[in-house]
Formats: C-alpha cells, sequence, structure tokens
C-alpha cells in the first residue's frame, strides 16, 4: 500500500508540483501528513529536482541543438574531461553516454540564434576535434520547426498505468 501511494504521488506531482500537500491528499485519498512524509521520501530517493519546463522562444532562445558524437577510444579519462566540460557551459542542458546511429554520446544544448550556436560549435571543435571520431548535429528552430508533441514528463503516468 505504501508503496502504491508512493507511485501515485510522484505521478501527481509529475503533473503538477506546486499542488500543496493538503490538496495533493484529497485527490489521493489519503491524510496530509501522510502525503508530507510520502513527499519527503520520494524526494529523497525519486525526485531529483523541482523545475519548470519553460517556453523557450519566450526566453529569446531560437535554436535547441542534439549533437551525436563518437569518441576516438572508450576512456573513463575522456567521459571525466566530458563532464567537466559539460559543467562549465551554460547552455548544455544534458550530456550522456549511449548506442545508437553509430555514436556514443549525446548533448543538447539551446542557444539564442544561429551565431550563438555557431560560436558554441567552434569551441565544442575547438575542445573536442582530437578526441572524437565523429559528431553530427541536428538542429530544431524553437520558433519554426513543427512540434508535434511539446516536452513533458506527464507520459510517464500514461506509461506507468499500461505496464501494470
Amino acid at each position: 500500500m505504501k508503496q502504491e501511494n508512493l507511485t501515485k504521488l510522484l505521478f501527481a506531482l509529475i503533473k503538477n508540483s506546486k499542488r500543496s500537500d493538503r490538496e495533493l491528499a484529497k485527490s489521493l485519498g489519503i491524510s496530509q501528513p501522510t502525503t508530507t512524509r510520502l513527499r519527503k521520501i520520494l524526494e529523497k530517493e525519486a525526485i531529483q529536482q523541482y523545475t519548470v519546463i519553460p517556453n523557450l522562444s519566450y526566453l529569446d532562445f531560437e535554436i535547441i541543438a542534439f549533437t551525436f558524437a563518437r569518441s576516438k577510444q572508450l576512456v573513463n579519462p575522456l567521459w571525466d574531461k566530458g563532464k567537466e566540460w559539460a559543467a562549465k557551459q551554460p547552455n548544455v542542458m544534458f550530456v550522456s553516454t549511449g548506442q545508437g546511429i553509430d555514436a556514443d554520446a549525446i548533448m543538447v544544448s539551446v542557444h539564442r540564434d544561429y551565431a550563438d550556436f555557431v560560436k558554441f560549435y567552434h569551441v565544442f571543435r575547438r575542445d573536442w576535434g582530437d578526441m572524437l571520431q565523429d559528431f553530427k548535429t541536428f538542429l530544431i528552430s524553437v520558433k519554426g520547426s513543427t512540434q508535434l508533441k511539446k516536452f513533458s514528463f506527464n507520459c510517464f503516468v500514461d506509461l506507468y498505468k499500461e505496464g501494470t
């Protein structure tokens, strides 16, 4: 029962993390103190952070760049350097290793305009060109592309229900 309530609360928070514990308790059919206790467990174990997903064009960002890279060697010092480098880049949203489309890493970054992207691209090439066998970039114009589905974590609620 506790795990079921934790899962229900997590999904309620994914849908709207601004709701008070009192509102959440009422919608879940559990007491407010229980909701507060469960939220603390989730914040320790399952919630990385509370955040907002902004409309990037409102913030004057025009481009989202997905960069797929293949390193020359799979060595830990390279990944350590990558982690340090990414932490210093304010426009880098996400970096991870992975597999697919002839790449072993991905980076997602946001840029105010094409000139800002080109400047970032030159820094990336300067700092990583010798260590990468190849890299390719896919650009999305936040203002001009057709977004068929907005970025959201709300789909997890329905995905989880399908799996149970």
